[in-house]
């Protein structure tokens, strides 16, 4: 009943911080200068015309008026419609979407792959040659920037190795590899960086559980090193990574704004910067909504992951 109550409230708390959310972007999007009516008919539409087109937009009505109206379209997967496209707004993001998140997807895991063994590494090498070199590459990975990083990987496996695509995506329909081969090289330029904190957060947290009296207790009994530190160490230190590999997620899905227009990815990212150079605040509207949705998504699901991972924080939900 106690695990049942926990999960109610986190979701509860999470449709509060999406309400909240969504009335702030509806408020900013609307105080934007720029006319939607104008954007459609042009600038140099009759007086008249453009009001006509207003008063059917439902622009004239009341700001409170307006966002109810839009909320309740989104509650039932209605956003709008789109004034470039003149298309479903919510047909706009499925469509690109089906590229954004599996891009999202692949970078997630190969950060993770690449930086929980490393940032174990590091731990189990501390101040030792290892230790010092895996920590210089870091710093390394998260000085350069990622859209530097992604046009380093295009000159040398695209240009000069001809191993991967240079850009463009092959589509899905044309086979799930040569899907994931468009898709490989963004994912690679998304990682390095995120990899590179995760990486470092891993060894800083293992390092801590390091120091702990039961860590201790475990090798004085005799237990092999390697499992001392994979079944009681890594476990007990992954909470902290837990929250960074929540905070990733967002992160991955806002650089896809810059790396879908480096790779030419029709996705998410590319359809926000669309959407901002045309002025379709409609469109700009429900994608800002639904990143954010999908921040507040990944924190529940981290919340969850904690309670699972160390059952002490869902006890000090209720204290």
């Amino acid at each position: 009943m106690i695990t049942l109550l926990f999960f109610l409230r986190r979701i509860a708390f999470s449709l509060a911080t999406l309400l909240i959310a969504s009335i702030v972007v509806f408020t900013i999007i609307q105080i934007l200068p720029g006319d939607p009516a104008e954007l459609i008919l042009g600038i140099n539409a009759q007086e008249d015309t453009l009001a006509a087109l207003r008063e059917q937009m439902g622009l004239n009505a009341p700001i409170y008026s307006r966002y109810l109206s839009w909320i309740s379209g989104v509650m039932v997967g209605d956003f709008g419609t789109s004034y470039t496209y003149s298309v479903p707004v919510a047909e706009l993001i499925l469509e690109r979407l089906w590229i954004s998140l599996p891009l999202a997807i692949m970078a997630l895991c190969l950060s993770t792959l690449i930086a929980i063994p490393v940032g174990v590494l590091a731990a189990s090498k501390h101040n030792k040659p290892t230790d010092v070199g895996i920590m210089g590459f870091t710093q390394l990975g998260i000085a350069i920037p990622n859209f530097w990083f992604a046009m380093l990987l295009v000159m040398v496996f695209s240009i000069k190795l001809r191993w991967m695509p240079a850009g463009g995506f092959a589509g899905w329909e044309n086979g799930i590899l040569g899907g994931f081969a468009s898709l490989t090289l963004p994912a690679f330029a998304l990682a390095l960086p995120q990899a590179s904190i995760l990486a470092r957060i891993m060894r800083s947290a293992l390092l801590d559980v390091l120091q702990e009296d039961y860590m201790r207790t475990a090798r004085a009994k005799g237990l092999p090193r390697n499992k001392v530190l994979w079944r009681h160490g890594v476990r007990n230190a992954f909470i902290p990574v837990l929250t960074i590999l929540g905070l990733q997620f967002s992160f991955l899905i806002a650089g896809t704004i810059i790396i879908e227009n480096i790779f030419y990815l029709p996705g998410l990212g590319r359809l926000i910067f669309q959407a901002i150079s045309q002025r379709d605040l409609i469109v700009l509207q429900g994608l800002v909504l639904l990143l954010v949705a999908s921040v507040i998504f990944i924190n529940l699901l981290v919340d969850t992951a904690y309670a699972i991972v160390d059952p002490r924080i869902k006890r000090a939900f209720y204290e």
